[in-house]
């Protein structure tokens, strides 16, 4: 009994190091959203704050790096073993949040949120298997649940403390990452299971890896200047060009390459195909709401940081409860109905602050309606998504298949950020109210595709399995799987 109580204890322990390393990649998010007006007022020149086009770059360059080495990082930690691999992402996640905290200037914190993605993508594929190889098997249910249920806090989390910490000074939402990441990179190395690398060979194409960055650093350049340049200019179609020429190239290495960054054959099965379509558009759709409303709350209302946080915390804070709730729903009815609901709802968000918005703060009618509509659309679309692409492919394929959903969503998150400037404009406070209305309209249309897509899964088949080869991931791997994002 007492060494089955060490064990308990130790397990205890390990798991706890690997949740909190979850929480904290996740809480970096949303807390940077809320922290961009200020770093925009602190990063000036000749009295002018940052325009919104340089700032999105904060939030693009860990996102697409973040995309692109997703799945390199996972089949390292097949290859070399999850815990070096997991333990060398916290202390890059923890340098990397060190070296934004103490940034002098705004490029020097794009550079260190590039590093912090290498980082959050050498955690995030290892953290699961980790997490269960710590477990008995007879909880490991429980425990991905609790993985994920940890993802959905962060994401409740994040928008009061970012508001606080950002009162305080928008450095400390990078410097609270440091003495976190330290302690459980220390209690890491001391906890967590070593268990051994199950697959040799070489990595997967890296090369594939670089034209992702390019391809997606290109186009999403393209857009965020093009309201100040000019959309003929010279750099803008270059750039669209790049963005064009490297996606291409992607493509085709990545159908003739032995070992490809992304098994785009994969695209090939029907359900597969419109679970990602759906994560493409449902994720743009929700980069431009999550942005656009920091923004209004901010620049056009001119709230505090502190008091942002909390007007936009229960959208955030609905998504783990209707995800919760809805979880035997997607069982019974599979997921296309669930996604179908999910858009609709999200949409009915967006038109109904398009049409009740004003620049005179009134939060009861135009921005509460909004969270909650929206908050509940994402807690049925956005897991049940990611849930739909992992249990259409095989089950032996199913990690490749979740880490592509997972990087798809990445690259939205990008693409949305970028629209948002490129109808916006760079400097937002003098974005008149008509072109916010377009860009939640746009938002508003891309969720009903998304329910569209979902009318195309339910037609598919109730359950949400393929019929010659069903994955064995469970529902709750599945939905965690969302939340790493």
């Amino acid at each position: 009994m007492p060494a089955m109580l060490r064990f308990s204890k130790h397990a205890r322990t390990a798991s706890a190091v690997v949740l909190v390393a979850v929480f904290m990649t996740n809480l970096d998010l949303l807390i940077v959203n809320v922290a961009l007006p200020a770093m925009g007022e602190d990063f000036s020149g000749g009295g002018r704050g940052a325009t919104l086009g340089s700032l999105s770059w904060v939030l693009n360059a860990y996102t697409i790096t973040f995309a692109a080495l997703l799945v390199v990082a996972g089949r390292a930690g097949d290859r070399l073993g999850q815990r070096p691999v997991f333990l060398a992402g916290i202390a890059v996640f923890t340098l990397a949040s060190l070296g934004c905290a103490l940034a002098p200037n705004l490029g020097t914190l794009v550079v260190a949120r590039v590093v912090q993605g290498v980082g959050a993508a050498a955690q995030i594929p290892t953290s699961l298997a980790l997490l269960l190889a710590t477990v008995p098997a007879e909880r490991r249910t429980r425990a991905t649940r609790s993985w994920a249920a940890v993802g959905g806090l962060a994401a409740a989390a994040g928008p009061v403390a970012g508001g606080l910490l950002t009162e305080v000074d928008w450095r400390w939402v990078f410097a609270v990452n440091v003495p976190i990441g330290i302690a459980a990179l220390v209690a890491g190395r001391s906890v967590l299971p070593k268990p051994t690398a199950r697959e040799a060979g070489p990595l997967p194409d890296l090369a594939g890896a670089l034209l992702v960055i390019f391809s997606v650093a290109a186009l999403s350049g393209a857009l965020v200047q093009a309201p100040d340049r000019g959309w003929t200019s010279g750099r803008t179609v270059l750039l669209l060009a790049v963005a064009v020429i490297s996606g291409a190239a992607f493509v085709l290495r990545s159908l003739r390459h032995p070992r490809p960054l992304f098994e785009l054959d994969l695209m090939r099965l029907p359900r597969f195909g419109a679970a990602n379509a759906g994560s493409l558009v449902f994720g743009v759709a929700f980069a431009i709401m999550l942005l656009s409303n920091v923004l209004w709350c901010q620049e056009v209302w001119h709230w505090s940081a502190l008091r942002t946080g909390l007007a936009l915390a229960p959208g955030p804070a609905l998504v783990p409860v209707v995800t919760l709730l809805t979880a035997r729903a997607a069982q019974r009815f599979g997921h296309g109905p669930l996604v179908a609901a999910g858009g609709l709802l999200f949409a009915a968000g967006m038109v109904w602050f398009a049409c009740f918005a004003s620049v005179t703060p009134d939060y009861l009618r135009d921005l509460l309606p909004n969270q909650v509509l929206t908050g509940a659309g994402v807690g049925l679309a956005l897991g049940t998504l990611v849930a739909a692409g992992v249990h259409a492919v095989p089950g032996h394929r199913a990690a490749t298949g979740s880490a592509l959903v997972n990087s798809v969503r990445q690259i939205s998150t990008t693409v949305g950020v970028a629209v948002l400037v490129a109808v916006v404009g760079s400097h937002v406070g003098a974005a008149p109210l008509h072109d916010f209305r377009i860009v939640w309209c746009v938002a508003a249309v891309l969720s009903l595709a998304t329910s569209a897509l979902g009318v195309h899964l339910s037609r598919g088949g109730g359950s949400g399995r393929t019929a010659t080869a069903p994955s064995k991931v469970p529902e709750a791997d599945a939905q965690a799987l969302t939340e790493a994002s």
